[in-house]
């Protein structure tokens, strides 16, 4: 295993299991959210996502499932995602384990195409689990949305005296629509299953505190350590590939080269005929990452 990072942003470079073992002291997190492979198949840069059995799989995600349990702090909270075929496995292995307070349906459109001889899966599920009923973290005021309903159309909530308009702001539900990370999207990175800032920023600021450490032990393209940095929480991230590795340092900040390589995001297909027929020269930060900027004298 390799320690990277400072110590408000750690990452270790190694297998989810041995690092939590190994590394992260238990009793020490106070939000762990996690995002594992989910055993359909998934080219992860050479690395297939898929396991012989599924009985396999499942056994594996037991495991880091119970460790991840011993490293949350009795205050704490969990999200956990998965493919809707094992989110009930999931769901029954935690009932005597954790409070299990909410499934949420990550739900977002599609352009691509869908299956033909049956409906199509158009969301992701997300556990959202506490370790305390009744000692936990919910931020409710830092995560209203628009009351559609009482808002855009006036509605008179009678029962009042005298009689209001009905709330504007409320809690979200627990179906959440947000896109998915898109190719041209400027928080796009090179990974197969990177996850929305705007989820983690919901997950983040409900769940936790400035200060507060939150875990991923599959970090992937490190969005959730990029905006708990952003939302001035601390971080823990695990990952087991160099490239994904390389994307955490540089969206993180936290180093310009790893082993001798200067670490730049790598540019797409159509910044790179823009750069061929000069129509982008300068750059600027955005979102961790370098996007081009039009030609103009002095950047933003």
């Amino acid at each position: 295993m390799e320690l990277l990072g400072n110590k408000n942003h750690k990452i270790i470079k190694g297998d989810a299991l041995k690092a939590l073992k190994e590394v992260v002291e238990d009793e020490s997190i106070d939000l762990i959210f996690v995002d594992p492979p989910y055993n359909i198949g998934k080219d992860f840069n050479g690395y297939k996502d898929k396991w012989d059995k599924d009985e396999d799989y499942l056994e594996w995600c037991y495991k880091w499932l119970n460790l991840c349990l011993k490293k949350l702090k009795s205050n704490g909270s969990m999200y956990v995602m998965t493919a809707t075929q094992f989110m009930p496995y999931y769901d029954v292995f935690l009932r005597d384990k954790i409070n299990i307070l909410s499934i949420i349906v990550w739900y977002y459109d599609s352009s691509g195409v869908q299956a033909k001889k049956y409906f199509g899966s158009m969301y992701e599920p997300i556990l959202y689990c506490v370790k305390e009923k009744n000692n936990y973290t919910f931020n409710s005021n830092e995560i209203l949305i628009e009351a559609k309903t009482g808002s855009e159309r006036k509605l008179i909530d009678y029962r009042k005296n005298p009689p209001q308009i009905y709330n504007s702001k409320k809690v979200p539900g627990n179906v959440w629509e947000f896109p998915r990370v898109r190719y041209r999207m400027d928080e796009y990175e090179n990974h197969p299953t990177q996850k929305p800032i705007a989820l983690l920023e919901r997950i983040i600021k409900a769940s936790s505190n400035v200060g507060d450490i939150v875990l991923d032990p599959f970090s992937g393209s490190f969005t959730t350590a990029f905006v708990a940095k952003r939302l001035k929480r601390n971080s823990v991230s695990i990952e087991l590939q160099e490239d994904y590795i390389k994307i955490g340092l540089r969206r993180l900040e936290l180093s310009d080269e790893y082993k001798g390589e200067k670490l730049e995001r790598e540019l797409k297909s159509y910044e790179l005929d823009k750069v061929s027929t000069g129509q982008f020269k300068l750059f600027e930060k955005k979102h961790g990452t370098y996007i081009h900027r039009k030609n103009q004298r002095n950047s933003k």
